[in-house]
């Protein structure tokens, strides 16, 4: 093997290893473990009045993410976000082609506020609440179940593990 030969083979394993380190990185920070939950929420009374079955959104590259970029979200599905403790939270329609609820649920697992946000919006508006985790789901799915703010939601995902109950 000639030195151009092996500096070539040598560039092209040198790129394969930053590839492979990159995209085990990627794979890292893509998820924390759940990639799916069923949220009930249920009245005061213990009455269920609406379930989602949402992929869950537990890193901080998944939350950014969100559902920006896809086509559509059925009926009876949604995006389950999860944060750490609960705090102040913000959430803009970024690259969205349909209108959301948006859920932000307290660390009780009681909603704290409800937003309605339709696509017409500027972009970037920001939707404010407090909330630990927050659930977007097809715009007026909230009302057409009649869910409002101090409605209850429990959480099963995927794998195992209750939040909010």
């Amino acid at each position: 093997m000639d030195a151009r030969t092996r500096r070539l083979t040598t560039g092209v394993a040198l790129l394969l290893a930053v590839a492979l380190v990159a995209v085990g990185a990627w794979a890292f920070t893509g998820s924390t473990g759940h990639e799916h939950a069923t949220v009930t929420v249920s009245e005061a009374n213990g009455t269920t009045i609406g379930v989602v079955h949402a992929r869950v959104a537990d890193s901080a590259t998944e939350r950014y993410r969100g559902l920006s970029g896809t086509e559509s979200l059925a009926n009876g599905t949604g995006m389950w976000f999860v944060y750490e403790s609960e705090g102040a939270r913000a959430y803009v329609m970024r690259d969205m082609r349909y209108p959301l609820d948006m859920v932000f649920v307290g660390s009780d697992g009681r909603i704290t506020k409800i937003h309605h946000a339709p696509t017409e919006e500027p972009p970037y508006r920001e939707y404010t609440g407090r909330a630990r985790w927050v659930l977007e789901v097809p715009y007026g799915w909230t009302t057409r179940h009649g869910i409002d703010a101090g409605d209850r939601v429990t959480i099963e995902y995927g794998r195992g593990g209750d939040v909010g109950s």
